[in-house]
């Protein structure tokens, strides 16, 4: 088994206009490791991968503008992604100033952090990307586009198929009451959703959950439509390891079918797992991080090598 976790260090970060709560953990001769969690969490939802990793890597995680204890900007433009990724860079720069870091993420944790992995500017400091159910939102608007303009009923099929399973961003544009639903007893719900909805066999109450799943909505009202409607070229040479879970009910594994088009160092990896499975279960994603990571800092690192590794 593994060790107890012991408390981190605690240290505040000025991101762009926020304070940002963040946390260290483990080994700080190991590789740093840099996770960044999704919607409607905060950094707690990786304990139980960091209790796997804590050995052998440095762990810094953040609770992202909004969540858990960092600063909650009111405006639904604080939260576009061009801040968003300013925020992660201001997290490296603080945590690691002189080694590129192995960037982890999750959901909302991973659309912010295509932002970051695709900017040039920050390219430079991070030294792998493993992205878990969230696409950069600018590849899903080029993806939208390709299958409309291959005018076939397929992949028309495709595209509303992805809609329907995304049904959640359109209510979450709804004025109000998601907000709602959140104080009239969703939060308090929410574990035992996991559990019955998820397989998430061990979820755990969060305290700040109703503040986060408030002010979370924020992040899909202020990016959806533009990156959706008005895709950019974003395009990335970072190591990138895409873990797709097959049973994700809201991602749909056709929307990386042309990662490869944006990032050519792509590790892909298919599990038969829903949307938040790996991170209460996290002994699978502990070991493929081991592996990515090991390879990419090892002396062959400099090949550029594609892998498709059967789970």
């Amino acid at each position: 088994m593994n060790a107890p976790l012991l408390e981190p260090q605690r240290f505040a970060v000025m991101g762009d206009g926020v304070e940002l709560a963040a946390y260290r953990w483990g080994n700080a001769n190991g590789p740093t490791l840099l996770l960044v969690h999704g919607y409607p969490d905060n950094h707690a939802v990786w304990l139980p991968l960091i209790r796997e990793l804590a050995a052998d890597h440095q762990i810094i995680a953040y609770d992202v503008r909004g969540a858990g204890a960092s600063d909650i900007p009111r405006k639904t433009h604080d939260y576009r992604l061009a801040r968003l990724a300013n925020d992660l860079e201001a997290v490296v720069r603080a945590a690691s100033p002189d080694r590129p870091v192995h960037l982890v993420a999750h959901d909302w944790g991973s659309i912010q952090s295509w932002e970051a992995v695709t900017e040039p500017r920050i390219q430079p400091l991070l030294a792998s990307y493993t992205t878990i159910s969230g696409p950069c939102l600018d590849h899903v608007g080029h993806w939208m586009r390709a299958r409309l303009k291959e005018k076939r009923v397929s992949a028309l099929g495709r595209v509303l198929g992805q809609l329907v399973s995304s049904w959640y961003i359109g209510f979450f544009h709804i004025p109000l009451v998601p907000e709602l639903l959140w104080r009239a007893g969703l939060a308090r719900a929410w574990p035992a959703l996991l559990q019955r909805m998820e397989g998430v066999r061990e979820a755990r109450p969060n305290p700040t959950q109703a503040s986060d799943g408030q002010h979370g909505v924020k992040l899909y009202r202020a990016n959806f439509i533009t990156s959706l409607f008005r895709p950019r070229l974003r395009r990335t040479d970072v190591p990138v390891q895409l873990i797709v879970p097959t049973r994700d009910r809201f991602v749909r594994p056709q929307l990386f079918q042309d990662l490869q088009h944006w990032a050519p160092r792509l590790w892909r990896r298919e599990v038969a797992a829903g949307h938040w499975q790996l991170m209460a279960d996290p002994a699978r994603l502990a070991g493929w991080l081991r592996e990515f990571v090991s390879h990419l800092e090892s002396d062959d690192a400099s090949r550029v090598v594609r892998l498709g590794l059967p789970v």
